[in-house]
């Protein structure tokens, strides 16, 4: 799992393949943490797959952009497009059905 900052944020997805779930959570977060633990396991049993961390109290910007009023909010992106938020139980298998599900649908639209 990768932290990343606001600098950048949009040059750096545009050239990236595969799917990353850009993951947006805070220190005192207790889900959040529970979420870290998973994704983190998560992303080490997929090749295709990067998890990339965004500070919500610190990135304030690109937690605005994505309208996130409650943490942890995971939004699924694919060859550098945005696809659609992640709202599944914290669970390795439900993710891995819901990515699985989701895998051949287009895009959708930012929020």
């Amino acid at each position: 799992m990768e932290t990343v900052s606001e600098l950048g944020f949009w040059q750096r997805m545009v050239t990236t393949r595969g799917l990353i779930i850009l993951f947006f959570t805070s220190a005192g977060c207790h889900s959040c943490r529970i979420w870290r633990h998973l994704l983190a396991d998560y992303e080490a049993t997929r090749d295709d797959l990067q998890v990339w961390e965004v500070d919500a109290g610190i990135d304030m910007g690109i937690t605005q952009e994505f309208d996130v009023y409650h943490l942890p909010a995971l939004f699924l992106f694919r060859d550098g497009r945005y696809q659609r938020p992640i709202q599944v139980e914290a669970r390795a298998h439900a993710l891995d059905r819901w990515l699985t599900e989701m895998a051949d649908r287009p895009p959708e639209e930012m929020p």
